[in-house]
């Protein structure tokens, strides 16, 4: 299993670190839509449709990219987009994991189905736009994400209950901690301000999202460090509880040793609208 786990790893980042740091950014989107359209085919298999709706709610989601950077959403900012989504993504994840596994099967496939798409969409156009802005830009929105699950799994292994008697959320992941958590958010927290340190020093083209926060207050590069890595763990939450609803342990087996698409990308669902939105409004 490990031996697969790092062959996939390898292969994926082959494929991918070229793509990001092409000039031209085509092959980076090539395979963004790629992987939105493999996302929503898991997400068509969660929500309990069979073979051809997953399918197709694959294929609806390549369409609908497509339709829409052909239309020119790619070359602009979208304010109130960025702040619906991202309002969404804190209300809607709270609720749910407040209300628990049962609470997912109750609400109509329909809806469940929108839900995703929509979510995958707007992390779509987040991504694709984060990379337009600039390689620094995007790369420190996604390494929130891994330094938090890094930092995450360590502290927890090593701290997990010292401090507290119950796990982050038993019946949703019984492998999350509070500290684990805690020291996900420390991570970031460090993470973020040793950037904005590193961009000051190189004197970089493109600032980093930590930068963009940091010069409007390093108060706010703080507080908002600690919420995108609070909405990471709600994000990696929300998987895991809809997995559970739907009796899976991996959203597929699209990639050996790590799951599925979705199983990579949860916690990236929110924070990068997130990041766009806070990005868009501090400027």
């Amino acid at each position: 299993m490990l031996l697969q786990r790092v062959i996939t790893a390898v292969v994926l980042l082959a494929i991918l670190l070229p793509a990001l740091f092409a000039s031209n950014p085509l092959a980076f989107n090539i395979i963004v839509l790629v992987m939105l359209a493999a996302g929503a085919w898991e997400w068509g298999r969660l929500i309990g449709l069979r073979a051809v709706g997953a399918a197709v709610t694959g294929v609806v989601m390549l369409l609908l990219c497509l339709l829409t950077w052909q239309q020119g959403w790619l070359l602009n900012s979208y304010r109130v987009l960025w702040v619906v989504a991202g309002g969404a993504w804190v209300l809607l994840s709270v609720l749910l994991v407040k209300a628990g596994v049962p609470a997912w099967g109750r609400v109509p496939q329909w809806m469940r189905w929108l839900a995703g798409m929509l979510a995958l969409w707007v992390a779509g156009l987040a991504i694709v736009q984060a990379r337009q802005i600039g390689i620094n830009f995007l790369l420190s929105v996604l390494a929130l994400v891994w330094v938090a699950d890094v930092f995450a799994y360590f502290f927890g292994r090593a701290l997990g209950l010292r401090f507290t008697k119950q796990k982050l959320a038993p019946t949703i992941s019984p492998g999350k901690s509070w500290e684990g958590a805690w020291g996900g958010a420390l991570g970031v927290v460090l993470m973020s301000f040793a950037w904005v340190w590193i961009d000051a020093a190189q004197k970089v083209a493109v600032a980093s999202f930590y930068t963009r926060l940091y010069e409007q207050g390093w108060w706010l590069l703080l507080v908002a460090t600690l919420f995108m890595a609070a909405m990471s763990v709600l994000g990696d939450l929300v998987e895991s509880l809809i997995k559970r609803s739907a009796g899976f342990k991996d959203s597929s087996q699209l990639l050996p040793g790590h799951g599925g698409v979705l199983d990579r990308i949860d916690a990236l669902l929110p924070t990068l609208p997130l990041a766009m939105m806070l990005t868009s409004l501090v400027q």
